[in-house]
């Protein structure tokens, strides 16, 4: 066991050459000021405050409130889920590690760190191409007449966390390795070993886990704004207005900016590492790529969640303290379709009950305000 320890801290330490090698577990960078190790403290602090309050309240009110336990809501709540772990795992450790200046916890409690955050990461990461993909198969139906059903939401759920298992696991088994990040603080995939199957790892890894979901989000929102443009144009030729695509288009683009702020940092400082492991880059530079992948965990039960006028209707019931619980909780499910589908606020439950009822409608016109009303409430 301790062979193998030696052999995992030489591993760890490979990046790092140099007179007196600096080691991550035993002190500081001597380049880094004390109060930089400070800042970033308190920078980790306010976003794993804001992250675990944010996701936790989404999943709190899911459980309260029985309309929001939906399949159109199934994917939303895993990605609260997987921001939360994210957080609680990765923003707590990178906060208390920060005070200290280095990773005291040691070679397994950096193991163990990097697993969890790039494995709580990627299941996040590809719950937003999942959200693309699903939003896209309700709105322009490619499959005709299927619905969405709670199994097909759970089988997606599970393809996302079993698809990131298998490509975060590797690293823990010997095809490459988990290390210390420039700065020590925190641990991450190794992009810095000049190995030929570290390369390959994480050559793959990037290709399944940042440029596939990548594609998805931008093919499935690509798919969805065409057919949304069909539906503007019918209006225009109505001389009804183009402001609900307007809308949608804004969401869209607020959607995939996000994604990019967060991850394409990220993804760019791994393949340039990876592809130049000799260059040398300051510490604090090297350690903001990470720092917005894990901000992403802030915003999106902002653009996600918070947006969404259900979630925002029911979090601000459950925080006013209110005794009296709302009709739709307390509802068949019979009854409660019907009177969702009158509320002028709607839900994501009125949108599936009115989607049975469309094909029997006989004007375009009211197919045309269906479609617009479906993509603005999700």
């Amino acid at each position: 066991m301790d062979a193998f320890r030696a052999l995992g801290n030489e591993s760890l330490l490979s990046g790092f050459s140099g007179p007196g090698r600096w080691d991550p577990f035993r002190r500081p960078l001597d380049s880094i000021q004390p109060w930089h190790f400070r800042l970033l403290a308190a920078v980790m602090l306010v976003v794993t405050s804001l992250s675990l309050a944010e996701n936790l309240a989404v999943i709190l009110v899911t459980f309260k409130f029985k309309q929001l336990r939906q399949p159109v809501n199934y994917v939303i709540v895993n990605l609260s889920v997987a921001d939360f772990l994210v957080s609680l795992t990765g923003g707590t450790i990178s906060f208390l590690a920060n005070l200290k200046g280095y990773f005291y916890m040691g070679y397994w409690a950096c193991v163990l760190e990097g697993f969890a955050v790039t494995f709580f990461g990627i299941v996040a990461l590809w719950s937003l191409a999942l959200l693309a993909f699903e939003r896209y198969i309700v709105i322009c139906r490619p499959l005709g007449n299927m619905r969405l059903k709670g199994k097909h939401a759970a089988l997606g759920i599970a393809f996302v966390w079993t698809f990131s298992f298998i490509w975060t696991i590797p690293p823990t088994m010997g095809w490459s390795s988990y290390t210390t990040s420039k700065i020590g603080t925190t641990c991450e995939p190794n992009w810095y070993s000049g190995a030929y199957t570290d390369h390959t790892y994480i050559i793959a890894f990037f290709t399944t886990c940042f440029i596939v979901p990548l594609l998805v989000i931008l093919v499935s929102y690509g798919k969805l704004m065409q057919k949304l443009r069909k539906v503007s144009d019918t209006q225009c030729r109505l001389g009804t207005t183009r402001k609900p695509e307007r809308q949608v288009t804004r969401m869209v683009v607020v959607m995939i900016i996000a994604f990019l702020i967060c991850w394409m940092p990220y993804a760019a400082f791994s393949i340039l590492v990876t592809a130049y492991p000799s260059i040398e880059l300051d510490p604090r530079l090297a350690a903001i790529p990470a720092f917005f992948s894990k901000t992403a965990t802030v915003y999106n039960p902002i653009i996600y969640v918070f947006m969404n006028k259900q979630f925002r209707r029911c979090l601000v019931e459950m925080f006013s303290c209110s005794a009296i619980e709302t009709a739709e909780s307390n509802m068949n499910p019979t009854s409660e379709r019907a009177m969702l589908t009158q509320d002028k606020r709607g839900s994501e439950l009125s949108i599936m009950a009115v989607c049975s009822t469309v094909s029997k409608r006989k004007t375009g016109d009211e197919h045309t305000n269906f479609l617009w009303t479906l993509a603005l409430r999700f």
